[in-house]
Formats: C-alpha cells, sequence, structure tokens
C-alpha cells in the first residue's frame, strides 16, 4: 500500500498475536522493525519486507 512507517506508530497486522491481539506499536524502524504487542506486551524483531506484507491498517502517532 505504500504506508510510512515511524516510532509510535501503531500497525494493525493481518494474523493476530497468540493473545489475541492484532495491533503492534513500532517502537524501531530500520531493515528489521522492533514490535511491541498492544495486548501482552511481548516484543519481536521482524523484517521489513514482512511488515509491509501483512499490514492491514496504519494509526500515526497523535
Amino acid at each position: 500500500m505504500g504506508y510510512i512507517y515511524e516510532v509510535g506508530d501503531i500497525v494493525t497486522l493481518k494474523k493476530p498475536h497468540p493473545c489475541g491481539s492484532k495491533e503492534w506499536e513500532i517502537l524501531r524502524v530500520g531493515a528489521d522493525f522492533r514490535l511491541k504487542c498492544m495486548g501482552c506486551g511481548h516484543q519481536i524483531m521482524i523484517s521489513r519486507k514482512l511488515v509491509e506484507k501483512n499490514t492491514k491498517d496504519l494509526k500515526k502517532k497523535a
């Protein structure tokens, strides 16, 4: 879609995390993203390519 990702944005992914939440906060942007689950607080490192492919929605920080 052509989203512009920035630290602090909330990204909604297609598949839910095992805790049930689909929303993730972006903590780091680069070749890899660090995302924090908005449901349970779990943090993951994931490649930019996977994030771009699986993004359903993006909410910009306030």
